[in-house]
């Protein structure tokens, strides 16, 4: 790539559809989910190399030991004073950058199957983001997925790309289906790329009050190390907000590049089955016959597509269809797939 790329890596949320794995003290990002290395370390893995700059990780004072633990040597971290979702913690980042400066925007906590796949559309997305557009990474939708917000394609950008003829909010079933019948849909899987100063200019254009918030709390931060501390007071003045509806939906300087490269957000229990599925995992071997997975001691009698994740006590399931078994410690999580999505919603997630 000819353009050199700087990955901001955003490590928020706190991953409460994954519990009782994922919990508040040690969320999603930073478990090994997926393989040997944490879905962080997975990340920063797939944004190094030639071409790459070193990261620039946001997070929270709370997850500091772990950015630390998993990270790399040269990264920097900004510590953020409090949560105020993406396009905040974006433009804390887009301040401490040159305006010339190409971010590359991921979050922490997705799995990507394909990295030359992904490596090719970051190429294309610097080359648009060179000439001032703000990109999108379309994912290649497998299904009608209802857990996704989608983006329709526009007229096609010459050397690369399209243009955005409109976000859509994650549909209902049906409207899923059409999407997917129609073609011309993909997923709105949160990977951007943009010019620093491009994102400033288009920021202040649709948020102002956020984005001088911002940049107040960057110029009156400062650097402790590798460490940088935005102001707090100026921080808590920012509303929280993503970055889809403060700027991707407003701009008339949004792109996309569509990309197949077996991406997932592991949001929920039964995307992580299905991940598990279908890269197989070194530490489990992959799905059997009938498509059940087991992580840690299990035993599968007459079942189909069920998965068991154990970290000690010996689970054993007879006759189950598109079940889900977790334990953690002193939690168990039984579920079936369908209603993977509500784990969030169970007091245990919830009360942490």
């Amino acid at each position: 790539m000819s353009e050199t790329i700087h990955p901001i890596i955003l490590c928020g949320g706190s991953g409460t559809r994954l519990w009782p794995r994922s919990r508040a003290v040690r969320p999603k990002p930073f478990l090994p989910l997926l393989g040997e290395s944490s879905l962080f370390e997975q990340t920063l893995a797939r944004c190094s190399g030639e071409g790459f700059a070193p990261p620039l990780v946001v997070a929270g004072e709370r997850h500091v030991a772990l950015v630390e633990e998993q990270g790399t040597p040269d990264m920097r971290l900004v510590v953020e004073p409090a949560a105020r979702n993406t396009a905040p913690a974006i433009a804390l980042a887009a301040n401490l950058l040159p305006g010339e400066a190409i971010m590359l925007v991921c979050p922490s906590d997705h799995h990507i199957a394909n990295t030359d796949a992904f490596r090719r559309a970051v190429t294309a997305a610097a080359g648009l983001a060179a000439e001032g557009r703000l990109v999108a990474f379309g994912i290649a939708p497998d299904g009608p997925e209802t857990g996704y917000g989608y983006i329709e394609r526009g007229a096609p950008i010459e050397g690369g790309g399209c243009e955005i003829a409109r976000f859509v909010e994650k549909p209902d079933a049906e409207r899923a289906c059409a999407f997917l019948a129609a073609g011309g849909f993909d997923w709105n899987g949160g990977i951007f790329a943009f010019r620093a100063d491009t994102f400033r200019e288009e920021l202040a254009a649709y948020r102002p009050v956020m984005a001088e918030g911002a940049a107040r709390a960057v110029a009156q931060g400062a650097w402790d190390g590798g460490h940088f501390h935005p102001d707090a007071a100026a921080f808590a003045e920012v509303e929280g907000e993503s970055i889809d509806y403060a700027v991707m939906e407003n701009t008339g300087r949004a792109a996309l590049v569509p990309v197949a490269m077996g991406w997932s957000d592991i949001g929920s229990w039964s995307a992580l089955r299905d991940a598990r599925r279908a890269g197989g995992d070194a530490r489990d071997g992959g799905p059997d016959r009938q498509g059940n997975v087991a992580r840690g001691p299990a035993e599968l009698v007459d079942c189909r597509n069920v998965m068991v994740d154990s970290d000690g006590p010996r689970v054993s399931c007879i006759g189950l269809d598109d079940v889900i078994v977790v334990v953690d410690g002193d939690e168990v999580l039984v579920t079936s797939a369908g209603g993977a999505q509500r784990v969030g919603k169970l007091d245990g997630a919830r009360r942490q």
